[in-house]
């Protein structure tokens, strides 16, 4: 176990009940910090589960844990909402330590093919997940390096960023360039004592996995109605096949990874993209 107490982290993208934010705070948690819970709404999935309530239940958990929690709603997108949520979050606890962006745009218009791709679908992937890791870093990075005592950048990308996929190109795209910006602000915080670092999973069992099949599939499998959908059970056939391993990876997979390289077992690692895909993805 890896020793946090005394830190704070910032969690994005945390709301969902089977996501990779959900497991990577909780488990933070579990090695002593103090997290800070951020979505775009509360509960971004409601129709999943009547029992999971988004961003509170896993305040819950963190506070069952024994440490202590907060949620901030916020819009990564967005430079007001990224300051406004970083600058609460200091004003809560003091300080931020460890910051994880796993916020990421949500399936939809976007997975198609680039002929068909509107503008406004390509925008909104590149806003999200590579604008909203770069206002995040820059929000974060500024309080580290004012308050000098360095810092745990974790960057949550895709092995959609080292390969191109067909009808996944905005995300690709988007992915990609989190990797190779990790890798860029990893040469400027390195100096100040702050690592940054980057995880690409492989696809995880996640609800978002269910708007992914939506979306590719034109509707013909709804996102609301994956978990307990044949083409659920199909994915996770499909993805234990393929795995040396034997299994579909979980957020625990790479909450496992993350914690990690936010615990001081990680400070010599920098500008490392490190890949969590069971061996089913080798780059």
């Amino acid at each position: 176990m890896y020793n946090l107490h005394g830190k704070t982290a910032l969690v994005t993208g945390a709301g969902g009940e089977r996501g990779i934010g959900r497991a990577v705070a909780t488990r933070l948690a579990r090695e002593g910090a103090d997290v800070i819970v951020s979505d775009l709404v509360a509960n971004p999935y409601p129709d999943d589960s009547s029992e999971w309530k988004g961003l509170p239940s896993v305040v819950r958990e963190i506070e069952e844990a024994g440490c202590n929690a907060e949620a901030i709603l916020a819009d990564v997108s967005k430079a007001d909402q990224v300051e406004n949520l970083v600058s609460r979050g200091i004003k809560r606890f003091g300080h931020i330590d460890i910051l994880v962006n796993g916020a990421g745009s949500l399936p939809g218009k976007d997975r198609v093919l680039v002929v068909d791709m509107e503008e406004e679908a390509w925008d909104k992937e590149m806003n999200v997940n590579a604008r909203g890791v770069f206002l995040m870093c820059r929000a974060a990075a500024r309080h580290m390096i004012e308050r000098g005592s360095g810092g745990k950048i974790i960057n949550i990308a895709s092995t959609s960023g080292k390969i191109g996929r067909k009808r996944f190109s905005a995300y690709c795209a988007s992915k990609a360039a989190i990797i190779r910006f990790t890798q860029a602000l990893a040469q400027e915080l390195g100096p100040h004592g702050i690592n940054v670092n980057s995880v690409s999973p492989t696809a995880v069992d996640t609800e978002r996995v269910g708007f992914i099949a939506e979306a590719v599939s034109d509707g013909a499998i709804l996102g609301k109605s994956w978990k307990n959908s044949e083409a659920h059970r199909e994915f996770v056939q499909e993805k234990t096949e393929i795995s040396p391993l034997g299994r579909v990876a979980r957020g625990d997979d790479v909450a496992q990874t993350v914690a990690f390289l936010a615990s001081p077992e990680s400070d010599y690692l920098t500008a490392v993209d490190l890949v969590v895909a069971g061996g089913a993805e080798i780059f």
